[in-house]
């Protein structure tokens, strides 16, 4: 680090840092199928709010090229491209076969780790095609959960027709997860008053399925659990919090506060990608939000501890560890804020460019808040 950062040094530590903690969740795949019309990519974006099953960009993982990897940060969507479930049984599950089989000898995540099929409420029955591909995935001894897409429910109240095709499903006796059909509406639907529901159920029963390894994946990549996201960050705050207060057990002079920014862009990076944001919305919102946007390094550490209540006068002193360690718990905790807020798409401006200023008003605000819950013994 040098004895003075600069805006671009912090840009440039951030990148690098971000990577390093996307290399460390690795990636969570999941496998979709279902008839062409089921609402398979309105699924996945309303669970983790990427279009990437849509857009049509992915790699083939198969010789003959029907079998697709669509990749997004901590997610992989394996679809079909050219043959449609319940006609071309034996060509997708011969493709299947062959990209599973390869990848067990591959990293946990290159893997696929569970497969959601999906059926239609309004399609009111559930052919023996589907049924026997159904079957058949399972033996290749993916986890499977069956989906029905679609499903109409007004003041909680289920389609009587869709819990009919659900019982029908389950009758069948088929080896899926919980052996149950997963009821879901991805969107609300204000002109018949069609509520969204289903998604966190099928969310919750996806992290029971997948093996634990890639469980912190899946938390990055999905967009309605914010519990999950939160609680991951308060375990990167604690432990950045106890690495400060390390580094202050010996009172560090106030000059050298920077010293304390590599444990604190570390943390950041963490909670950027517990988040699910990329690396450019992540490190230019970094910059906004703390005072690296201006006065990079020292002086940014500098003028956040003369916000922590009764530390605002150890100028020319030296920083103890309780003061280093509610430092970095107050920007862990704002950076969050800013990180939760950014995920539900707000905190843009025009043409959805980072609005700095709301950026910065709120991260700083909850800096305040959080130093308060915190005032440290200052050591003069």
């Amino acid at each position: 680090m040098p004895e003075t950062p600069t805006e671009s040094w912090f840009a440039d530590s951030f990148r690098g840092a971000w990577t390093n903690e996307q290399r460390k969740l690795g990636r969570f795949n999941l496998a979709i199928f279902g008839k062409t019309g089921v609402g398979k990519s309105t699924l996945v974006n309303a669970i983790f709010g990427d279009d990437i099953a849509a857009t049509g960009i992915g790699e083939p993982v198969t010789r003959e090229e029907h079998l697709y990897l669509h990749t997004s940060g901590t997610l992989g969507v394996l679809d079909t491209r050219g043959l449609e479930v319940g006609v071309d049984n034996d060509a997708i599950l011969a493709e299947v076969t062959d990209h599973v089989t390869r990848m067990r000898r591959r990293p946990l995540e290159d893997q696929l780790h569970v497969a959601w099929f999906c059926v239609r409420a309004g399609d009111r029955r559930f052919e023996d095609t589907e049924d026997q591909f159904v079957r058949a995935l399972a033996r290749l001894g993916v986890p499977v959960m069956l989906v029905m897409t679609q499903v109409p429910q007004v003041d909680g109240r289920i389609h009587p027709d869709a819990l009919a095709l659900a019982a029908e499903i389950e009758a069948r006796d088929l080896p899926v997860h919980r052996g149950k059909v997963f009821l879901t509406m991805a969107l609300a639907d204000e002109f018949s008053g069609h509520e969204a529901h289903g998604l966190m159920d099928l969310l919750d029963a996806t992290f029971r399925c997948a093996p634990e390894g890639v469980a912190e994946a899946l938390t990055a990549a999905q967009r309605i659990d914010l519990a999950r996201k939160r609680k991951r960050a308060g375990d990167a705050i604690k432990v950045a919090t106890s690495a400060a207060g390390t580094a202050g057990a010996s009172p560090i002079p106030f000059s050298d506060a920077a010293v304390l920014v590599p444990i604190q862009i570390t943390m950041m990076a963490s909670i950027a990608s517990t988040y699910g944001l990329s690396l450019e919305r992540s490190t230019a919102a970094s910059l906004a939000g703390t005072a690296a946007a201006t006065v990079a390094g020292r002086t940014a550490v500098t003028s956040l501890i003369k916000l922590i209540p009764g530390a605002g006068t150890i100028v020319g002193g030296s920083i103890n560890a309780a003061v280093a360690g509610t430092l970095t718990y107050a920007v862990g905790h704002a950076w969050t804020r800013v990180c939760e807020r950014l995920t539900q798409g707000e905190l843009q401006g025009v043409g959805g460019i980072l609005d700095s200023a709301a950026i910065r008003k709120i991260f700083m605000e909850e800096f305040r808040k959080q130093a308060g819950r915190r005032r440290p013994a200052v050591e003069r």
